[in-house]
């Protein structure tokens, strides 16, 4: 089955109503638990987004987050509050293992949510 033929505008729509309920961001390791913990302690990242385009919204900036020792880092999750919220789901990536307390950072140029590719 082809995509539906779904112009710009309606993606971008789309696009900018998902990122009003995604205010905060935050990491979860690979059984898909959110991180917690460390020195200094990991806490979500609240974010705005830059407008969509072609469907996509993207953070409008880099995010840095404290990671703590012995933590993988395998995925980011969207969340409607700093703590507790809802889950509304993210993206996993390649494992990042931290053997010692460190900081990762989710890079807005190649993070973001896609509205463009309907099923």
């Amino acid at each position: 089955m082809s995509a539906p033929n779904m112009s710009d505008a309606y993606r971008n729509a789309i696009g900018d109503a998902g990122a009003a309920l995604i205010t905060h961001i935050g990491l979860v390791d690979e059984t898909d638990t959110e991180i917690a913990g460390g020195d200094p302690a990991y806490a979500r990242q609240a974010v705005t987004w830059v407008g969509a385009s072609n469907g996509v919204i993207r953070p409008n900036a880099d995010l840095t987050f404290n990671v703590p020792a012995a933590t993988t880092v395998a995925g980011w999750r969207g969340w409607t509050a700093l703590t507790a919220g809802t889950d509304r789901g993210g993206p996993d990536i390649t494992n990042e293992v931290y053997a010692n307390q460190g900081t990762y950072k989710l890079l807005a140029a190649s993070s973001g949510v896609d509205h463009a590719n309907p099923v």
